[in-house]
């Protein structure tokens, strides 16, 4: 667990991911504060701000509370994506789960329409760490070094499927027996998350697979 203060750790999480083209126009990530009840919003090249994770009245922001309600391992997230991640939408709609590191750590992508109401507890009820929300993508971590490290991952898997479904080429996914596994102990690693935020703690760094 770090020992940074987590406005510094939010702050840090942004430049990482900025730095590497993760997050792209109007893009925002927050982390949740444990046992408090709100979250730290931030954008790059701003100052974090906090929220309540019960206030909706600003809609930019809503998404992020949303989502800490529906998913109580979920410790940040981030509103936006890379070059690749930002044509999932478009492209290849969902990202089905074809590398092993990727069914550990990002499980199955969520999905729903844009212009609609959506059930967010529906539409996380797999529990994965992508959701192609309309035109929007998300992707959650237990922690923000999880998070960054899992917008990483998707990006490289949404490269390598993008320029896959470009060539009309039969793709092969992982077996059902790999995913069982794997989405097996990112579910392990979520329920863990979730018990540690509803002790008011944050929750340890995943270590190996």
């Amino acid at each position: 667990m770090t020992t940074m203060p987590i406005a510094a750790e939010l702050q840090d999480a942004i430049r990482r991911l900025d730095g590497k083209h993760l997050l792209g126009d109007g893009a925002s990530v927050s982390v949740r504060l444990p046992g408090s009840g709100a979250m730290l919003l931030g954008v790059p090249r701003g100052e974090p701000l906090r929220m309540s994770l019960a206030d909706d009245t600003d809609a930019a922001h809503r998404r992020h509370a949303e989502v800490y309600r529906a998913r109580p391992d979920v410790g940040a997230i981030a509103l936006g994506a890379g070059t690749y991640g930002h044509l999932l939408p478009d492209v290849a709609g969902v990202l089905p789960q074809v590398f092993d590191e990727q069914a550990r750590h990002l499980g199955r992508t969520a999905r729903t329409a844009g212009g609609q109401p959506v059930d967010i507890k529906r539409s996380l009820v797999d529990g994965g760490n992508a959701w192609v929300d309309g035109s929007n993508l998300l992707v959650f971590g237990t922690t923000l070094h999880r998070l960054v490290l899992n917008a990483e991952l998707l990006e490289k898997c949404a490269k390598a499927y993008v320029l896959a479904a470009g060539t009309a080429e039969p793709l092969h996914t992982l077996p059902w027996w790999v995913c069982r596994i794997a989405n097996g102990r990112l579910k392990k690693d979520q329920k863990r998350a979730a018990e540690r935020f509803a002790q008011g703690l944050l929750p340890e760094e995943v270590k190996g697979y």
